[in-house]
């Protein structure tokens, strides 16, 4: 069964912490580093799923976890546990996507966070949290999120040494920033 386009996005926004909540369940020197991204985590408000990492990386593997967490911790948590069933089915921490998927998604939670709401900037932080730790584009989009956020459009600045599928996706967002009236 494919995974719908909004989820896929999710997963493979969180790809890392992913990948590394099950890492730390079968090896236990994964869980310093870890700990440090939970932390941050908790920090940016997402204590809820925290507390259910730590039940999971506990060895808690009960379905009865994704109760009371909203759709994007769901999407988290449920990789999770279907990763530690089954390794293929973790999201690929090098796949960068479709720009023009991942554009429209990301661009709705930078305009919502760059008009108050605390949930998106919350999510939003913690992705570009994450983005920053991967290389390349992914982990210079990651940096100019804030950018994005606080109104910055210049495409030059924002697609500085990025590649041609990075680039491609900073001018996707910008595009889609601008026809929601955030310039």
């Amino acid at each position: 069964m494919p995974i719908p386009d909004r989820e896929q996005q999710i997963r493979m926004a969180h790809a890392m912490l992913i990948n590394q909540v099950v890492m730390s369940c079968s090896n236990s020197d994964g869980r310093a580093e870890l700990e440090s991204i939970l932390e941050i985590a908790i920090q940016q408000g997402w204590s809820e799923m925290v507390r259910v990492i730590r039940m999971i990386v506990s060895g808690n593997r009960n379905e009865s976890l994704l109760n009371g967490l909203d759709e994007e911790d769901t999407v988290i948590v449920r990789s999770i546990l279907a990763g530690l069933q089954n390794p293929e089915t973790l999201p690929d921490v090098n796949q960068q996507g479709d720009a023009t998927q991942a554009a429209p998604g990301l661009a709705e939670m930078i305009y919502a966070a760059s008009h108050g709401d605390a949930q998106a900037l919350q999510a939003v932080s913690m992705m570009a949290e994450q983005m920053t730790q991967a290389p390349g584009d992914m982990g210079l989009l990651g940096g100019n999120i804030k950018r994005l956020i606080d109104g910055e459009r210049d495409a030059d600045l924002l697609c500085k040494g990025m590649g041609t599928s990075g680039e491609q996706l900073m001018l996707n967002l910008i595009d889609e920033l601008n026809k929601m009236g955030l310039q």
